[in-house]
């Protein structure tokens, strides 16, 4: 899938394809809709979200979405999109996963302010990849602070910092 094309009409009946089966099979009473997604989130990451919905919905967010966050991945695998390609793609209940990219907008924000105010690097616990990239995105454009990601998987984590402490 080399040159994905974003859309419902493209990607929606191989996301059919897979997910389907595996709900069927789990025996969820779970529907789902895809649709692009469009105004402030759609810049900070998701082209594409599958919204679920009905009684065994919630199931998807027991600890921490877990398995939310599986069905998700293998999604991916399954319609082989690439590492780089990969947050364009969401799936989401109740807005859980909106929610959080909103509230990691406004921590991002927050720790910035927090930097340029005290000097000090702020770390943030650890996150998914795709967690780290909203906070990098949403504090892309700031000239004073600068993050990055440092530890190792799953204790990953980014660090905001001043950019003069960055240049040194």
């Amino acid at each position: 899938m080399a040159d994905i094309e974003w859309t419902v009409e493209s990607l929606g009946p191989l996301i059919d394809d897979f997910l389907n089966p595996v709900l069927d099979a789990a025996d969820f009473d779970i529907d789902y809709d895809i649709f692009e997604v469009k105004g402030k989130l759609a810049v900070i990451g998701p082209e594409l979200m599958v919204d679920f919905e009905g009684n065994d919905a919630r199931m998807l967010l027991h600890r921490r979405a877990e398995l939310l966050l599986a069905l998700e991945q293998l999604t991916l695998e399954a319609l082989r999109i690439p590492h780089q390609d990969r947050y364009r793609l969401i799936f989401d209940v109740n807005d859980y996963r909106m929610h959080r990219i909103e509230e990691l907008c406004l921590k991002a924000k927050a720790a910035a302010e927090q930097v340029k105010q005290t000097g000090k690097p702020y770390k943030f616990r650890p996150m998914t990849s795709r967690e780290r990239r909203i906070v990098h995105v949403t504090l892309s454009d700031d000239d004073e602070i600068t993050t990055l990601s440092e530890g190792a998987p799953p204790n990953r984590y980014t660090v905001v910092e001043p950019r003069d402490s960055a240049d040194s």
